[in-house]
């Protein structure tokens, strides 16, 4: 990394040329009460001292970046050696220059003696050069937060993506198992029907397989999953047990969500429902689009009421999967609720609509 980035260099020359002028300005009052005739003198005397210091500043911080992290002892020692330094190297240049200008215009140039500069200039410098030492120190602590900050958010970033193909990797073998569940029970009623659900289990997976690649999708991609799952399940149930209600405007289609998110709600409505009830039993999925906010609905309602209340109130491994998944990616900007509905269970989930 360069001392003086590309995009630092023109507002530090610009603070520099301010400075000078300010100064400048100032001199040339006390220059004229004191009966001075060329007022382009003071101007000469200030840049000359600024455009020096300038370019010494960039090595002080240099050295207090190079010094951090030794011990005080060792720093003290250093700054010891390169505050003389410092003075020399600004009373050279800051005359040299002037000689230069003075002796172009082809007018005398008449400085006090040398010792008299040394400690007039070098009083003068030791109080600059502490001032820097402490501006300097305090920008390279700032540049170390903001370089910690960058590392830390990277971390997180990479965290959150390692956390999310971990989560998402949970959804197919639970929906896989419990589907392999589901169709076990009819193999040995009616192996025909049962040999259809598979090869149709098998065409699921494929589309699924191929789903989990990708980190998101849109809803209606979303939609094109959980419709085969859930025509499935009406061929393992029959259609007189289990109704389909999928609902989801032209809007709502288009936001996209994170890849296989409504598979297994959707899977746990069939199994804590369905395959619990005896009568008929709804399955609801409803995707609306409010502004920039997806609202999601998975509900399940029966005829009768449900013999017994799910064993878990937070909807099991599926649920719990999908409320972390929502964390990850959107923080507090999702938000999910699972509760009773009437004669069934509801899901209702909320999160930005990216498109």
């Amino acid at each position: 990394m360069p001392l003086l980035p590309r995009r630092w260099r023109l507002p530090y020359f610009a603070v520099l040329a301010v400075i000078g002028l300010l100064l400048s300005v100032s001199a040339l009052q006390a220059y004229r009460v004191s009966g001075g005739t060329r007022p382009w003198e003071p101007f000469l005397w200030e840049f000359s001292s600024i455009s020096v210091i300038g370019v010494l500043v960039l090595g002080v911080h240099a050295l207090v970046g190079w010094l951090r992290g030794r011990p005080w002892p060792r720093q003290l020692a250093a700054h010891a050696m390169a505050l003389p330094a410092f003075s020399l190297l600004h009373i050279a240049g800051m005359f040299g220059l002037r000689f230069a200008v003075y002796g172009l215009a082809g007018v005398g140039y008449h400085p006090d003696d040398l010792a008299t500069v040394l400690i007039f200039e070098g009083g003068k410098d030791a109080v600059s050069y502490l001032s820097f030492c402490l501006i300097s120190r305090g920008v390279w602590m700032a540049q170390a937060a903001a370089a910690r900050a960058q590392e830390l958010d990277r971390a997180r970033r990479e965290l959150a993506e390692v956390r999310l193909a971990r989560l998402a990797d949970q959804v197919q073998p639970h929906f896989l198992f419990n589907t392999l569940n589901l169709i076990s029970s009819v193999m040995y009623e009616d192996v025909p029907r049962a040999d259809r659900l598979l090869c149709q289990l098998a065409d699921l997976l494929r589309q699924t397989l191929a789903a989990q690649q990708r980190a998101e999708h849109t809803v209606g991609e979303e939609l094109a999953l959980v419709q085969p799952f859930l025509a499935l399940m009406q061929a393992r149930f029959g259609p007189e047990r289990l109704v389909v209600h999928i609902e989801a405007d032209a809007a709502a289609r288009d936001c996209r969500l994170p890849a296989l998110l409504l598979l297994a709600p959707v899977e746990n409505a069939v199994k804590h429902d369905v395959a619990r009830h005896r009568g008929r039993v709804t399955v609801s999925v409803v995707a609306q689009r409010s502004g920039e906010r997806l609202h999601l609905r998975v509900s399940n309602h029966g005829d009768t009421p449900v013999p017994e209340s799910p064993s878990d109130p937070d909807g099991g491994l599926g649920l719990r999967n999908l409320r972390e998944r929502l964390a990850a990616r959107h923080g507090d900007a999702a938000r999910v609720a699972f509760g009773p509905d009437g004669a069934g269970m509801a899901l209702d989930v909320e999160l930005p609509c990216g498109c």
